[in-house]
């Protein structure tokens, strides 16, 4: 027994050792294409003054007027890291919410975080024309805060719903996400028909994208993110236990409803950061931890660092075809995933519910 449970943890440690080298390669690549070509050599020479401390990213991202270093640092890294940090959120936090909800087909999506960000994105966008906002409640740059606080605000409201004598069953908290992002959902449509000039950049946050990513924004990311994953991996042991079943996990020890709703309150914290930056991505959530489990296993101490670590990777991925499949246009990352992810939702639904 000793023996095959270290064996596991070899090969889950081999596992994610090759999607941390698949995610670098994967990174020197994202930042070599795209409208201007750079060689692979003149990318990892930027990389090699990075990690040096020749470049200070805090002060100038590109440091000099070599072309090569101010593409890559100034416009396209910066791109790739939010990518990076953004898929990494949304597999974790599907992660958790399929393991707290006991259901394959949860992810942030199906919960209603992602229609609450993209409703508080709208109204972000939209207000300044109806309404008049101080200089410091519009523009550009508060967009992701309606984000954020539309997220926690759909989280809220689903778990509301849901909720009965302070407990909240994994059954009634599908429906109550189901039922509030068709709700938010409505009121988004309803937006966008009066939109007017302002529909193309609702439409286009909606669909979600890293276009004009900023430094600014993955140093917003990272310690939500840190801390967010720390504190869900402290808890994979009770996520573990959890999976058994309520009556189960309460018999071992596990304060199931206070665990439930710490880690839902802290999985939704990480989707809506996520979301802020990012718009709407649809199906990461989903498909990043289907792969991993059915290659790991249901651990969640190995489970999450995975999802991490692939959802990274998948995002990066998708962002890179985004950008560069179809020549100078920019397709929403947000279509890119759709199109690679609904054929596997299609797949997962065919065999939970039709065995």
């Amino acid at each position: 027994m000793h023996s095959a449970d270290q064996s596991r943890r070899m090969s889950a440690l081999l596992y994610c050792l090759l999607l941390l080298v698949l995610l670098l390669v994967m990174v020197v690549v994202a930042a070599a294409v795209g409208a201007a070509r750079l060689p692979l050599s003149a990318v990892g020479q930027v990389f090699v003054d990075l990690f040096t401390g020749s470049v200070d990213l805090l002060k100038n991202g590109a440091g000099s007027g070599d072309a090569a270093r101010m593409i890559v640092l100034d416009v396209r890294l910066p791109r790739i890291m939010s990518a990076l940090l953004v898929g990494a959120g949304l597999g974790v936090a599907g992660a958790v919410f399929q393991g707290l909800l006991l259901n394959p087909l949860a992810d942030p999506f199906t919960i209603g975080v992602s229609a609450g960000a993209a409703f508080g994105a709208t109204l972000a966008i939209l207000l300044p024309t109806f309404v008049f906002l101080p200089a410091f409640l519009s523009g550009p740059a508060m967009v992701p805060w309606f984000a954020f606080v539309g997220a926690l605000f759909s989280l809220a409201l689903v778990y509301f719903i849901a909720s009965r004598r302070g407990r909240v069953m994994p059954e009634s908290m599908i429906l109550a996400g189901v039922i509030v992002a068709s709700f938010l959902s409505s009121l988004i449509s309803f937006c966008q028909s009066i939109a007017g000039e302002k529909l193309v950049s609702v439409v286009f946050w909606i669909m979600g994208g890293f276009s004009g990513a900023l430094w600014s924004q993955v140093w917003l990311l990272l310690p939500y993110f840190l801390i967010c994953m720390l504190i869900l991996q402290a808890h994979a042991g009770s996520l573990n236990i959890m999976a058994m079943g309520d009556s189960t996990a309460l018999q071992l020890g596990v304060e199931v409803y206070k665990v439930r709703r710490r880690l839902l309150m802290v999985a939704a914290l990480l989707t809506a950061v996520a979301v802020s930056v990012s718009g709407v991505i649809g199906f990461v959530g989903l498909v990043v931890p289907h792969i991993n489990r059915m290659l790991l296993g249901p651990d969640h101490r190995r489970l999450l660092p995975a999802s991490a670590l692939l959802g990274g990777l998948v995002l990066v991925a998708a962002d890179t075809l985004a950008r560069t499949v179809a020549g100078a246009t920019e397709i929403p990352v947000g279509v890119v995933t759709a199109l690679l992810g609904a054929p596997f939702f299609c797949v997962i639904f065919k065999k939970k519910f039709h065995q």
